[in-house]
């Protein structure tokens, strides 16, 4: 996509401190997978630009409409609030590596906390187009910060965790999941570092829990699948989204490298999406 190559189309608050825009960017709309991001420039008091990552909330091949969800008190969240439908916004994307859902996956559990629904929100829409079954677990501070139900389609179960109980569970979201690990044939993450930790812990645990027995691989059974590749992805129970600074986009500068399973790796490029296993999660909790 060409920087300059989006119009924006609307802009409303959805819950304190966090808007939702609608932005026309069909050369986006048209490739994009759930997962992905945008990079989104902006500039800084002095006028130097820079860019800011953004998941991609909704994407609708029909209209060329994309969806992100923006934050007050950034840099860049403070700027694009400031802009009015019709402006043109300097847009690149989609960039980064999707969810990969097996294609024997019927029951799918997302798992999110605050703004980072964000990040699993575009999962929701392909799931229910495949006729998939999913529950999205979300946390939230209070009830003036749970994610509107009227944003998610019917078909959605959706379960509310709230830190003051205001709303739905009195706890944190992590608590719910051992409720639907049995359930889920894939689970998908979105949220804090030691939120993703907890969540990768269980994950760990759910085979023994559940009492599902490891086979061995049969000999001659084929070569071993590369981790990190899409192949392996699809049979990862968990693969989880990283919110972290992206600078380059382009896997150059470095900047959002995160502890891997087996060394450094680059969230703008072998992400944001990774499988749990992936991971070194006592570097990243």
């Amino acid at each position: 996509m060409l920087p300059g190559a989006a119009e924006l189309v609307e802009t409303r608050e959805i819950v304190p401190g966090q808007w939702q825009q609608a932005w026309h960017a069909p050369s986006v709309v048209a490739g994009a997978r759930a997962g992905q991001y945008l990079h989104v420039r902006s500039a800084d008091a002095l006028g130097f630009p820079f860019r800011r990552p953004y998941p991609l909330a909704t994407a609708d091949p029909a209209s060329g409409t994309l969806t992100i969800q923006v934050a007050a008190g950034t840099r860049t969240g403070d700027r694009l609030r400031r802009l009015r439908p019709g402006d043109a916004g300097d847009l690149i994307g989609p960039l980064g590596r999707p969810f990969e859902v097996d294609p024997r996956s019927r029951h799918l559990l997302l798992i999110a906390e605050g703004p980072s629904v964000a990040g699993v929100r575009m999962l929701i829409d392909e799931a229910i187009r495949d006729a998939r079954s999913v529950v999205l677990l979300c946390g939230a501070l209070s009830s003036a910060h749970v994610y509107p139900s009227s944003l998610l389609p019917d078909e959605v179960e959706y379960v509310v965790a709230t830190a003051d109980g205001s709303l739905g569970y009195q706890g944190p979201v992590t608590d719910l999941v051992r409720e639907y690990e049995a359930w889920a044939d894939q689970s998908f993450a979105c949220g804090t570092p030691s939120m993703l930790a907890t969540v990768a812990g269980l994950a760990t645990g759910r085979r023994q829990r559940l009492g599902v027995a490891t086979l061995g691989r049969k000999r001659g059974g084929g070569r071993p699948i590369p981790a990190g590749s899409a192949a392996a992805r699809r049979k990862a129970f968990l693969q989880v989204v990283l919110d972290h600074s992206i600078g380059c986009a382009a896997g150059s500068c470095q900047g959002c490298v995160v502890a891997g399973a087996n060394g450094p790796v680059r969230v703008c490029r072998e992400g944001p999406v990774f499988a749990a296993e992936e991971l070194d999660w006592g570097e990243a909790s």
